[in-house]
């Protein structure tokens, strides 16, 4: 099934239904363009004097019943113990997940209340008028601590996967192309030093897996972050979401043209992340000294996403630029996804020569 297809469906039936199943009647439900790789439908929900709403419709046969019950408990669990992120609002059956079946197919439906603020793309990453962006930084890593402190007390009653329980050399061989020897070679050593990390409640839990300014809102009026977008959590270190937040700082110097310059800023820039984090959990100096392995499983995960989307689409599989760029890194054992490296060009940030399939 399409997302258009889904599209038409919501709009003859989902809808009607949906609205009565969580009082939406009155509502202007209206579809966000879905962005590559999206794996559901989602609405806003707006309507005058009332708090705003985002609806999603999961329609891909990729994660069932127990899944999403794993993501929403946890999402109630944070909202209730303090955590920043938005809310998933109970039906009128009292439920944190709903069913829908048409033609045999079932649909996945749970509403969230809309986050505070906006995204940082949407004000074109301009912070807070006459605040530092530092507090920015601070704030990212704090919100992030937050959450992984109150993992770290979690007992989940349906349990997400775990990050070994997708990632394995079976998943790898299903996506990557026999031509790429190299880069599944690289990927199962990848795994196996994982593997041999400690698991412990102090280093392990339930993670974002997808912590980037497109999964959080802003109040730009306090700075405050609402993070959302569960979607992809499950069982992981949690230096993984801290490496996803290093990624997203190159953003801020990715056209410097001095590799020092770049270096200086991001060891700053982390070291204020690591700050705002260590002001609401532990984490050792010895798992913050793993980030370049973490920024390498980034690596992997980015890769593996680009070809599950190839290949759930239907699509010729090709490496452009960006996905050569990443492949490279991975390969050549190139470390801090090479922004510090010769391969680096700020005028084409994270781009390398077309590969072949």
């Amino acid at each position: 099934m399409t997302y258009n297809e889904v599209v038409k469906i919501g709009e003859t039936y989902l809808l009607p239904l949906i609205s009565k199943l969580y009082q939406l009647e009155g509502y202007e439900i209206k579809p966000i363009e879905a962005h590559t790789g999206g794996r559901n439908v989602v609405y806003t929900c707006e309507k005058e004097g009332a708090d705003a709403k985002i609806l999603r419709i999961a329609y891909l046969n990729d994660r069932g019943r127990e899944d999403f019950l794993g993501e929403v408990e946890y999402i109630r669990y944070l909202f209730e113990h303090g955590g920043s992120v938005s809310d998933v609002v109970n039906s009128m059956k009292g439920n944190l997940l709903e069913e829908l079946t048409h033609n045999n197919h079932t649909f996945f439906i749970c509403l969230f209340k809309k986050a505070k603020g906006k995204m940082l793309v949407e004000n074109n990453y301009r912070y807070r008028e006459g605040v530092s962006i530092t507090e920015y930084y601070y704030n990212c890593g704090k919100v992030l601590g937050k959450l992984h402190q109150l993992s770290k007390e979690y007992n989940p009653v349906h349990r997400r996967y775990s990050f070994l329980d997708k990632y394995n050399v079976e998943y790898i061989n299903s996506l990557i192309p026999g031509s790429f020897t190299l880069l599944k070679q690289k990927m199962v050593e990848l795994l196996k030093t994982l593997k041999g990390l400690d698991r412990d409640s102090e280093s392990f839990g339930m993670i974002h897996f997808d912590f980037n300014d497109g999964n959080y809102s802003i109040d730009f009026d306090s700075g405050q972050i609402t993070v959302y977008d569960f979607d992809n959590a499950c069982f992981g270190w949690y230096m993984y979401d801290l490496a996803d937040l290093w990624t997203q700082g190159v953003g801020w110097i990715q056209f410097e043209q001095d590799p020092h310059e770049r270096k200086q800023f991001m060891d700053d820039y982390f070291k204020i992340v690591l700050e705002g984090y260590r002001s609401e959990t532990h984490i050792s100096n010895t798992m913050v000294d793993q980030l370049p392995l973490f920024i390498k499983a980034t690596l992997m995960e980015n890769i593996l996403d680009r070809f599950e989307i190839m290949q759930n689409n239907g699509e010729e599989r090709e490496c452009d630029e960006g996905l050569s760029y990443l492949i490279k890194c991975l390969e050549d054992d190139i470390p801090y996804k090479g922004f510090f490296n010769e391969i680096y060009s700020c005028e084409e940030p994270f781009e390398y020569e077309k590969q072949r399939i």
